[in-house]
């Protein structure tokens, strides 16, 4: 019964095709049309004499060309319809392998009509705005032009050519890139009470601003780089979320600070309210998070600063064997539970190796402030715990390179186990020829740049504290690049770079701190709030009694790894200090965060596994507090006790 319907539509669009085909003049018509429509017209002149002659013609021809187009595709999609139909009455509809094919094929169908309807629907909205222009200079053809009005076509000319060199065609260029695919998204305005007001369609078509995008799996998306980027714009999502942490952040840090905790826990209770278990109110988690992350890498950069190279040298021993050491424990008992309770060895040795890391920027926070006084011949406990930690910033570096290898040694069989082992054999060592190429590096620069660089930034920042501070801003930047660049954690980088500029003398110490602190809280305070983020305190009180006992579990192992091996490597005259650095290490890094996530995506753990996770890290910073006051009452003097707490 369809079949002459589908005949009469192949005649109807064959005899568009062939009325188009035979007629030469429409060809050009058309071509010229479509190059005016992409602003790739000739001159203005020529393009007013040739839009007075054929202006009318050339609207209607390439109306008919996009109506041409859309027989076509209506015809097209007409037929895979019916191919799909068949192939569904065909199959078994218990075969929910194939249903799913069938979908997956009509889906990815559907994407590229909609696609091309888009493209369509572009061109003939440049057509009509192609028409009003046109019939504005129709009307004004017979005026003659005053200099205004020559000035202001010679300026649009240029406007023209200039949006003509920095526009990229991204949507073009990457459609059919490998790895491309097409997906279904839902636009929602930035003002949602746009609705409730009278405007036009034209208007919101083109307020080309900070809409979100979501798609089917709930992602959310912003504007990075808008198609005209001749007008400033600005991400108020990001605005209004940095404004509100920033003002919640007082109250939370003041209450923190009256009952006696450490602010930061106020700024991690911040994000917890205004986070997706809270109010719910950040709209732009990532760049909160991205933001937050320089706050990292300045609170490296000032523990570097105070951690002068001469004090790594006289604790460089027990920073790179204590890590380790610990490290390798971790994963030995980790894979003795994991074959106990029968998890895979992979996710033995990811979670192993996610709880052995400790947080960088918490312990700094704990030693702010803390009084440098070693005994002859005694080592101090500061360098110690800040040695072991920037080593684990490295083995973090190591884990991620090496983290590839484990998905694919989750899935591979017996016979390439020698092949990953191989493999990773391979990546240790690369990471080590990195560090070498560090080390190298650090120490050109710390012989013969370091010096006239820091000299030359502080005679041109008299008066002028802007230069210093971005001349130091430069440097730590530089040197996280080299790290990252030789496959070694940016972390580690910061942290050299405040290494590096410590070693010019106590002065340059004291300048230097005290222009980049501001920044460092400031960025810390964003960093504490994006924990909080994802800090999720209902699936807490629901499972407080196993996250309580996980907590503790591996609080207390981490405690006794830590006192065991600074047992065996430790001098005999600092055996007392093994107790402050291992109540420092007894608490998961917030990188576990990151490493969670990757792994999570990469199907190493299951979403159960990256919610313990996250819940045992936010617990175990909590603890670290009361762990650490314990540690310095018991082992530290008075005096220096004050100054550390």
């Amino acid at each position: 019964m369809k079949v002459p319907g589908f005949i009469s539509l192949w005649t109807l669009t064959s005899l568009l095709c062939g009325q188009l085909g035979n007629t030469a003049e429409h060809e050009d018509v058309v071509k010229h049309a479509i190059k005016l429509h992409r602003g790739k017209g000739a001159v203005i002149t020529q393009r007013k004499q040739w839009v007075m002659e054929n202006e009318e013609k050339l609207f209607q021809v390439h109306t008919f060309e996009i109506f041409q187009k859309e027989l076509n595709e209506s015809e097209n999609s007409v037929f895979q319809a019916i191919h799909g139909l068949q192939r569904a009455l065909q199959g078994d509809y218990k075969d929910v392998v194939n249903m799913k094919e069938s979908s997956r094929q009509r889906l990815e169908a559907l994407r590229e009509a909609a696609i091309k309807e888009e493209m369509e629907y572009v061109e003939l909205l440049a057509a009509e705005k192609h028409q009003v222009e046109a019939l504005k200079n129709m009307q004004h053809q017979n005026k003659s032009l005053s200099m205004l009005d020559e000035i202001l076509e010679d300026v649009r000319k240029a406007a023209d050519r200039l949006e003509e060199e920095i526009e990229e065609h991204a949507f073009d260029d990457n459609k059919s890139v490998r790895g491309v695919n097409f997906e279904a998204v839902l636009r929602v305005e930035e003002d949602e009470a746009n609705s409730k007001r009278n405007a036009s369609k034209r208007e919101v078509e083109d307020d080309l601003g900070l809409s979100m995008l979501i798609d089917s799996q709930n992602n959310q998306y912003i504007l990075t780089k808008p198609r005209d980027s001749t007008i400033p714009r600005a991400d108020h999502h990001f605005i209004k979320d940095i404004v509100t942490i920033g003002m919640l952040s007082l109250p939370c840090g003041w209450l923190c600070t009256m009952i006696g905790l450490p602010t930061m826990f106020g700024y991690i209770i911040c994000g917890v309210l205004l986070g997706p278990s809270g109010l719910n109110s950040i709209k732009s988690i990532v760049q909160v998070e991205t933001l937050g992350e320089f706050g990292v890498f300045f609170t490296l950069f000032l523990v570097g600063l105070e951690f002068s190279p001469e004090r790594l040298r006289k604790v460089w021993k027990i920073s790179l064997q204590g890590p380790c050491y610990m490290t390798v424990l971790m994963i030995a008992f980790g894979l003795l539970w994991g074959h106990l309770l029968q998890i895979r060895p992979t996710q033995s040795v990811f979670i192993s190796t996610c709880l052995s890391l400790s947080s960088t920027p918490l312990v700094s926070r704990f030693l702010a402030g803390t009084v440098r006084g070693d005994k002859e011949g005694d080592i101090d406990y500061s360098s110690v715990l800040l040695g072991m930690l920037v080593m684990q910033d490295v083995q973090l570096g190591l884990f991620i390179a090496v983290m590839p290898t484990l998905i694919q040694a989750g899935v591979s069989t017996h016979s390439s186990i020698f092949k990953e082992i191989l493999r990773i054999l391979i990546l240790i060592g690369q990471i080590l020829f990195s560090l070498a190429a560090v080390f190298l590096i650090c120490l050109v620069i710390k012989t013969y740049l370091i010096g006239p660089y820091y000299r030359k930034l502080h005679a041109e920042s008299k008066g002028n504290k802007e230069i210093l501070i971005l001349g130091i801003s430069a440097f730590i930047f530089l040197m996280l690049t080299i790290t990252e660049l030789l496959d070694v954690s940016m972390e580690l980088g910061c942290f050299l770079a405040g290494a590096l500029i410590s070693s010019q003398g106590h002065m340059v110490t004291e300048e230097i701190m005290a222009c980049i602190e501001p920044i460092r809280d400031f960025l810390a305070i964003i960093f504490f709030a994006s924990i909080g983020l994802h800090v999720f305190p209902t699936f807490v009180i629901y499972e407080l009694t196993v996250l309580l006992f996980l907590t503790l579990s591996v609080v207390i192992m981490k405690f006794v790894l830590a006192v065991l091996v600074l047992s065996l490597i430790l001098p005999k005259t600092s055996q007392y200090i093994k107790w402050i650095v291992s109540a420092g290490l007894a608490q998961v890094s917030e990188f576990s965060f990151v490493l969670g996530s990757r792994a999570r995506r990469a199907g190493i753990i299951s979403r159960e596994v990256y919610l313990l996770i996250l819940s045992v890290t936010t617990l175990s910073l909590l603890l670290a507090p009361a762990l650490w006051r314990a540690a310095i009452m018991k082992c530290v003097p008075r005096p220096e006790r004050r100054s550390s707490t």
